[in-house]
């Protein structure tokens, strides 16, 4: 099954809101939040889809033969390509009835585990969320991470010692999910958080010896802050343009967040990646890995656990195609002077 075989199969078990479009680019869902739409105008999503393709890559075939090598080292895991699935926090909500967040995570959970790499949990309202992911994940020896949102701070203590009591492979946090339009005004609170409050949860997290994440970077200011305050790694992200509307792309901002903090951090980055060539693009201007949400939800409503994983081995070879067309031997050997600049 390729993705368009999975979003023509996932049509009538998903939405009204999402439409599992064939190319997933943010036009067919604009504006529907609940939903998996964009906030205000809808064109933040449109734009990170965009972006990507306005990076055009080197094609040199110049070069000895080989088979090109996906696998990658990110936060701390050897994983089979540079792709994570991104987290999902009320499936229901936004995409429809056949999955709650529930069966949502342990089937993508699974599914990555079994193609090498990792899923990341979301995080919601309702604390079954939090805990049914976490159950999950301890279920499956720590493989996947933990996302949660920057709640108050006794909401935020709790639910960092569920995330934590499953030995998970990181913690991250979507600090940006304070604009949430869904969040806002609701009891438990969320908001935004400082440097020391960074801090405090990335300390837990290293008591622990579990990676921390800071989602939601989208400045070398913040990405600084971030480093320092003890972050492993930061994921370039607008949340899919969900939570304010007139920002940059991811692509556009990820080469100076990567310049400013990139010897220091990992670099992970989301927002509009939909095939191996745009992993690819990803590597070449900073990134570490990327994170791919909204399609793989398409997979799974599609053609579940299969599905999913038919998925990531689609991104698989078409990652290898263009390191292989690009010169590129091990995604270590991915550098800047790969994208085209004329």
């Amino acid at each position: 099954m390729n993705y368009a075989e999975l979003a023509a199969s996932a049509r009538g078990n998903i939405g009204p809101y999402c439409k599992a479009c064939n190319k997933c680019d943010g036009r067919g869902c604009r504006g529907q939040i609940p939903g998996p739409g964009a906030k205000g105008s809808g064109t933040v999503a449109i734009r990170n889809h965009e972006a990507w393709q306005r990076a055009l890559v080197n094609m040199d075939t110049l070069h000895p033969y080989f088979e090109a090598r996906t696998g990658a080292g990110v936060l701390g895991a050897d994983l089979s390509l540079p792709v994570m699935i991104g987290p999902v926090g009320d499936v229901q909500r936004h995409y429809g009835e056949k999955y709650d967040t529930v069966g949502y995570n342990g089937c993508v959970l699974r599914a990555a585990a079994g193609a090498g790499t990792l899923a990341w949990t979301g995080d919601g309202l309702d604390p079954q969320i939090m805990t049914r992911s976490c159950d999950a994940i301890a279920s499956l020896g720590g493989a996947g991470v933990v996302t949660v949102k920057p709640w108050d701070a006794n909401t935020l203590e709790h639910k960092l010692g569920q995330a934590l009591a499953a030995r998970p492979a990181a913690v991250a946090m979507d600090i940006d999910a304070a604009g949430l339009p869904f969040l806002k005004g609701q009891n438990p609170p969320a908001g935004a958080k400082d440097e020391v409050q960074v801090a405090e949860v990335s300390a837990a997290c290293h008591e622990q010896g579990v990676p921390f994440v800071l989602k939601g970077v989208m400045t070398p200011r913040a990405a600084e802050l971030a480093a320092r305050a003890g972050a492993d790694a930061v994921v370039v992200s607008n949340h899919g343009g969900r939570v304010l509307d007139g920002v940059p792309a991811t692509a556009d901002a990820l080469p100076a967040v990567a310049d400013a903090v990139g010897d220091d951090i990992e670099i992970l980055v989301d927002g509009g990646i939909r095939s191996g060539l745009d992993v690819f693009r990803a590597l070449a201007l900073g990134a570490d890995a990327v994170l791919m949400c909204r399609p793989f939800v398409v997979a799974a409503f599609g053609g579940g656990e299969e599905g999913v994983a038919a998925y990531l081995a689609q991104l698989q070879a078409e990652l290898a195609d263009t390191m292989e067309m690009c010169g590129a031997e091990t995604v270590a050997d991915i550098s800047a002077d790969m994208i085209f600049k004329g």
